[in-house]
């Protein structure tokens, strides 16, 4: 029968502190660029040049039709190289970087749909009284649309932000030593691959849960 053993634990810390680190890296990255990313595809859908809305619609659709872990590997493969043409040999931590962008390229298809549907959700009357205030379409959207839609969707966006660090977990098929990946290393190191899974899920769990309890306060507040 197998004997649990969490000795190996404390003296881990510091390895997985560091990939605890480099988890919040790639995820508040992605969070950052993706929003940003996002909200300028989800402008260019909704916006009047036909030729750049399908543009849009099909990156969105692209990535939101493919496996992140396949597009993890996509990028590690296609990252590196773009990289090494541009800046030479010194590119320094190659799956750090390939991680970052394919996570924030990713991401961004899908706060580009929450950021899209809060966008559509304010009134089109607060656009008329903008156009007739003698604003422009951008200082419209800039000035009355995109406050009032990101303030509708905050909750909507921290539970993709909750998603999305869950899914950093992913990086380990390119051997990235994020959180879940030193876990695992370590755990294979001293043959005590059990505890140390069981624990890296407790402190996913306990980060995540967290997260969800500030959504929920969140969405009652707005819904007051």
């Amino acid at each position: 029968m197998y004997e649990m053993d969490w000795s190996s634990i404390p003296g881990a810390i510091p390895l997985l502190f560091k990939g605890l680190l480099i988890t919040f890296e790639v995820t508040i990255t992605a969070i950052v660029v993706g929003i940003v990313w996002g909200t300028v595809l989800a402008i260019t859908r909704i916006g009047p040049n036909k030729i750049l809305a399908k543009l849009a619609a099909g990156y969105v659709n692209l990535f939101r039709s493919v496996p992140l872990v396949m597009v993890i590997l996509w990028f590690y493969l296609i990252v590196p190289q773009g990289l090494k043409a541009i800046f030479g040999d010194d590119i320094g931590d190659i799956r750090l970087t390939s991680a970052l962008v394919a996570f924030a390229l990713f991401e961004a298809a899908y706060y580009s749909e929450i950021i899209r549907a809060g966008i559509q959700s304010v009134s089109r009357g607060q656009v008329s009284a903008g156009l007739a205030l003698g604003m422009t379409q951008w200082q419209t959207m800039r000035l009355i649309l995109l406050p009032q839609a990101f303030r509708n969707m905050t909750p909507l966006l921290l539970t993709q932000a909750i998603i999305l660090f869950q899914d950093t977990s992913l990086v380990y098929v390119i051997g990235l030593s994020d959180f879940f990946g030193t876990a695992y290393k370590v755990g294979d190191r001293d043959g005590r691959l059990v505890e140390l899974l069981l624990f890296a899920g407790a402190i996913y769990f306990v980060i995540s849960f967290s997260a969800s309890l500030l959504v929920k306060r969140l969405q009652a507040r707005f819904v007051k």
